[in-house]
């Protein structure tokens, strides 16, 4: 399969990242490291390409009500100009896709889901609107670049883009006669921001962004740097801790639902979910000594009974420990000390409650 390509393609190659294959777009995986550019997030600031990410806008007379009664989050809760964080599920509630919903207006919704599944959520969109609503894939037409740091203030300061807005929520601008929109969102833990643009533009607003930043000490930060920051704020990620099989109830993301909405994809069966509380649940693991888990690998109790899986791991390289996300029964209470079965051996790990390290998102 020809893998497509980000606008900014040209430019991650002169500046020697490795690249790999992310829903079917070829993206920067690390530039100089994936530590030294987490750590960069962590300390300073970070900018990410992440116009693999979805786009999609729906429109028309009632398009805010539409979106609301087919996704879990209810929009009510918020005003134009603000963002949320939603889940779309399918009838046995199973999630199709965790997105972000940008309120423009009553009339106008825009989409950011994940690159693989933009299709998807497209597709079930197009066919469920009623006449005078119009859902619109604008996945290659527009790039998506994030500034992420405790310094990304000081970065679109320089860039004359506003830093004022409330967390969650987005604003206007230029740069160099390209329009954008600025969002304050993000993916790390850090105070953050995602520029969107359209794609003749995210050359210039790239190298805008580098040379605004370099006094900062900037740096170029690929995919990977982005899972260790989010596995470190316990965030989940579709294919691993979200699936067809992993709801947002087993998810722990009940606070993305509407629970008095009456009506959203997938409503009856997460209440049902959410009633009997059977299901496993998502937790945080923290190792004890050197073991670092990785997705599929079991996790038992101290009988040595199999009470989970991880979704997620990796080495943490702000705690420079293992962490991990997994499903586990419920009942099993945080403290709680389990192991892992990490390449035939049974590594010693206690159970957390994300996130690992302390968040900044919505700081100044």
């Amino acid at each position: 399969m020809d893998l497509l390509h980000s606008p900014l393609h040209d430019r991650h190659v002169a500046l020697g990242a490795k690249l790999a294959e992310f829903g079917g777009w070829e993206m920067p995986l690390e530039y100089t490291g994936v530590v030294s550019e987490h750590t960069a997030v962590r300390e300073a600031v970070g900018v990410f390409d992440v116009s693999h990410l979805g786009k999609a806008v729906v429109r028309g007379t009632g398009a805010a009500e539409f979106v609301n009664a087919c996704l879990t989050n209810d929009l009510g809760r918020i005003a134009p100009g603000k963002a949320q964080y939603t889940l779309c599920c399918s009838d046995d509630g199973g999630t199709v896709d965790d997105l972000i919903v940008y309120l423009r207006s009553d009339f106008e919704v825009f989409l950011i889901p994940n690159a693989a599944n933009t299709a998807a959520v497209v597709a079930r969109l197009k066919a469920a609107a009623p006449e005078g609503i119009e859902v619109v894939d604008q996945h290659r037409e527009l790039a998506v670049i994030a500034i992420q740091g405790p310094k990304s203030d000081e970065v679109l300061t320089a860039l004359g883009l506003p830093v004022d807005h409330e967390y969650m929520s987005f604003d206007s601008a230029t740069i160099d006669g390209h329009e954008l929109t600025v969002c304050r969102t993000g993916y790390t833990g850090e105070r953050g921001y995602e520029l969107v643009v359209p794609f003749d533009g995210a050359g210039a607003v790239w190298d805008a962004v580098l040379a605004a930043g370099e006094p900062h000490g900037i740096a170029p930060c690929g995919l990977g740097a982005r899972d260790t920051l989010r596995t470190e704020m316990g965030y989940p990620l579709h294919g691993h801790e979200l699936s067809d099989e992993i709801s947002p109830v087993m998810a722990r993301a009940g606070w993305a639902v509407g629970w008095k909405k009456p009506e959203f994809w997938g409503k009856a069966a997460l209440e049902r979910q959410r009633e009997e509380k059977t299901v496993r649940t998502l937790r945080g693991l923290r190792s004890d000594g050197r073991g670092i888990p990785r997705p599929g690998m079991v996790v038992r109790d101290a009988d040595g009974t199999a009470i989970g899986e991880v979704t997620s791991g990796t080495f943490s390289p702000t705690l420079r420990q293992g962490i991990g996300l997994a499903l586990i029964e419920p009942g099993v209470p945080d403290g709680a000390a389990v192991t892992v079965d990490v390449r035939k051996r049974s590594e010693a790990f206690t159970v957390v409650k994300p996130p690992f390290v302390t968040a900044t998102t919505s700081g100044s």
